[in-house]
């Protein structure tokens, strides 16, 4: 790779071990994609739950953290994925006290970096969207499918590790979806029919990822009669990126580098078309069968839900309370939170005996020990992305809308 004379400094160890080991590192992975040099980023989104760092991971934060200052603070504003624990009511989840101590360790190491502790994978909502052509890095694949198609911003899935190498060194190697030719399309589609929900959304995005099927896959979808809002998109896109590992789609009329004709998205003539209809979307929903009988707990997560879903989740309860056998779980950014709060939504969701979780995931908070620890095994979600996630952790999942999600919380079942 060729480097200018800044990034030399670096990896030769003027800027600190750190800097210069994440440079190292990143060295690697650009000569394994055969990336020519490094590109500038200009924010960082970084995954760093506690399940998935462990001790060792924890540890090597607090290595970081213990180096000088001016070797430590990361270079551009880096921000958190939601965390491991919601520290203020993990109690009521039946978590381990040692799940909050190795918590608040992340938070401490995260912090001395100079790393905000956003915690959402909704960054693009809450934090600062990307604009059009902005270099960037981001961890969690529903933020780059979204920082990419929506925004029109560019990133790879860059995992925690990866993510933490950009914020120290202010660089990615230029490959992938930094470049132009990695945008184009290769996969065309027809979509038949009108998503009513952010389920109907999110079914899909998981249709389309699953015909998609590859990291480099572009999807170029058409038949879209209406402008998706934020958080349609925002389903449709976790759930893509879920089932395909898709980083990328255009959407003919509504994302920025699809705005004039399907076929100049495509280097060549482009394949058949890929046609989506009602049955289609049907039939993913009867492939998550049917529970008999209970339903454990009501998980709205993944993505985390922005102030309008919120909203919307209240007044569907209205001043019905959920089933006692039932637990509704929901998780949101401390941002969105702090405005539930102030405008009453949270009363109204706790009220009901819901939980509003702040900085968390569902399936990024121990899913499977929770879940034994309460009992949850039937789970019902409008999350496409998280029934698909969470089938890995000993749940039993179905698929449905907002409305029929707040029905099995408040009647117990699903009907």
């Amino acid at each position: 790779m060729q480097l200018n004379e800044y990034e030399k400094a670096m990896l030769s160890g003027a800027f600190g071990r750190g800097r210069a080991e994440a440079l190292h590192q990143q060295i690697q992975v650009g000569e394994f994609f055969d990336a020519p040099d490094f590109v500038s980023v200009s924010q960082v989104h970084m995954m760093a739950d506690t399940e998935s760092l462990g001790e060792a991971g924890v540890a090597y934060l607090e290595d970081l953290a213990a180096l000088p200052e001016k070797e430590r603070t990361v270079l551009v504003p880096t921000v958190t994925d939601p965390r491991g624990i919601d520290l203020c009511r993990y109690r009521r989840l039946k978590q381990c006290a040692e799940w909050a101590t190795l918590e608040q360790r992340t938070i401490d190491a995260l912090q001395r970096l100079g790393i905000l502790l956003t915690d959402t994978c909704i960054n693009y909502q809450t934090v600062q969207p990307p604009v059009y052509g902005e270099h960037l890095a981001f961890g969690d694949t529903g933020s780059v499918i979204y920082a990419n198609s929506v925004c029109g911003a560019r990133s790879n899935f860059e995992g925690g590790p990866a993510a933490l190498n950009a914020a120290l060194t202010g660089r990615v190697p230029r490959y992938g979806y930094h470049l132009n030719e990695r945008r184009r399309g290769t996969h065309l589609f027809e979509v038949r029919f009108t998503p009513r929900d952010w389920s109907d959304w999110g079914a899909l995005g998981a249709l389309v990822g699953q015909r998609s099927g590859s990291y480099w896959s572009v999807p170029v979808i058409t038949g879209i009669d209406s402008n998706p809002t934020s958080d349609e998109l925002k389903h449709f896109g976790a759930a893509l990126a879920s089932y395909g590992s898709v980083p990328l789609f255009h959407m003919l009329g509504v994302t920025p580098e699809a705005l004039q004709d399907a076929l100049s998205l495509f280097e060549q003539e482009p394949p058949p078309a890929i046609s989506l209809q009602d049955g289609d979307v049907e039939a993913f929903y009867r492939s998550f069968g049917r529970h008999r009988g209970q339903v454990d707990v009501v998980a709205l997560a993944a993505p985390q839900l922005s102030l309008l879903e919120l909203q919307r989740v209240a007044g569907i309860l209205g001043d019905r309370h959920v089933h006692e056998g039932t637990d509704l779980v929901i998780a949101t950014s401390p941002e969105i939170k702090a405005a539930c709060d102030r405008l009453g939504i949270t009363a109204v969701i706790e009220g009901a005996g819901g939980i509003l979780l702040e900085g968390v995931c569902f399936y990024q908070m121990y899913a499977r020990e929770t879940g034994a620890l309460n009992g949850w095994r039937h789970l019902v979600s409008n999350s496409a992305k998280l029934v698909n996630i969470i089938q890995g952790y000993d749940y039993e999942p179905r698929l449905a809308t907002t409305q029929q999600c707040i029905d099995a919380a408040v009647n117990g079942r699903l009907d």
